[in-house]
């Protein structure tokens, strides 16, 4: 049993039986190939199946020397769940991992933008530059329906229901949600639609594409990271700004609002109320006035 061939088979797993989108199963098989490579380099003949603990020990203290503490956890967690597989599919009796601690790593919150500081962004664009109106739409959206990245560069024009007020969003897991959309966003998506993607020829495979380049091929990831790290810049605003800090932004500020964890969890397609606690920091503000509003003695005698 060789390593090439088991994460051939690990990656299918990951495809169809856990239903993982693309990105998350590449993060995967890269935190095998590495200690693949780690094994290459210093030709120790240990196989999958036979991989001793004290193998893998060595090879996460060779990269906790390089690397981060957050990046040594992900690496664990990645090798941890490819030797799970191996024993699920009977290739081994035991995953090496199970005695390999993370290394212990705080909760970093990203920032947030407040709402000025969105409109700032956006008055930064060039609206008569030919992609101007595309990415003041792009972070309209994001912002506006609290969209991942991912869910943003594969919206199509059949994903939008506006006489309903929803739009459909392939998540995680390729699993749809439907996701009530702002009469602001329908606006500026109506003008982008209708004044300049029309004079766009999409390629055969990108045609229900919504956001697409000038060449009529879909966004991709890393072009919303260049278009949101530029404006950032043009804006002068003195924080790390990605796709993640405008939905981060959304949800916070619904929470401000007060709008309740479980429909802010459902908004952003968590499957786990844990995952919005943390991407939703609750701050000591939010919490005093919980206490204040909520409190039982805070009630007229």
């Amino acid at each position: 049993m060789d390593w090439e061939q088991k994460i051939v088979d690990y990656r299918e797993y990951l495809q169809l039986e856990r239903g993982l989108s693309l990105n998350s199963i590449d993060s995967y098989i890269r935190d095998v190939n590495k200690l693949v490579n780690y094994i290459n380099e210093f030709n120790i003949d240990e196989k999958p199946s036979s991989i001793q603990k004290e193998t893998i020990q060595l090879f996460v203290y060779e990269i906790a020397k390089i690397i981060s503490p957050k990046t040594q956890a992900r690496i664990i967690s990645g090798l941890r769940s490819f030797f799970d597989y191996l024993v699920f599919e009977d290739y081994r009796e035991d995953n090496p991992l199970d005695l390999i601690e993370s290394p212990k790593i705080g909760r970093t919150l990203p920032d947030t933008l407040s709402d000025d500081e969105i409109s700032l962004l956006i008055k930064t664009i060039d609206l008569s530059h030919p992609q101007g109106e595309r990415n003041r739409t792009i972070i309209e959206t994001i912002y506006g329906c609290g969209l991942r990245v991912s869910e943003l560069i594969n919206l199509r024009l059949s994903d939008f229901f506006f006489d309903e007020g929803y739009i459909r969003v392939l998540g995680k897991g390729n699993k749809y949600r439907l996701i009530p959309i702002h009469s602001v966003t329908i606006k500026y998506l109506n003008i982008y639609i209708n004044t300049v993607r029309n004079k766009i020829t999409p390629f055969k495979d990108d045609s229900d594409i919504v956001f697409l380049n000038r060449r009529g091929k879909k966004l991709t990831r890393q072009m919303i990271f260049t278009i949101l790290k530029e404006l950032a810049l043009k804006a002068d605003l003195q924080k790390k700004i990605s796709p993640h800090t405008l939905r981060h932004s959304f949800a916070t500020f619904l929470l401000k609002q007060g709008a309740d964890l479980r429909a802010i969890q459902q908004l952003l397609g968590h499957e786990s109320i844990t995952t919005t606690e943390i991407y939703v920091h609750l701050d000591k503000e939010y919490l005093q006035k919980v206490v204040e509003d909520f409190h039982p003695r805070n009630r007229k005698i």
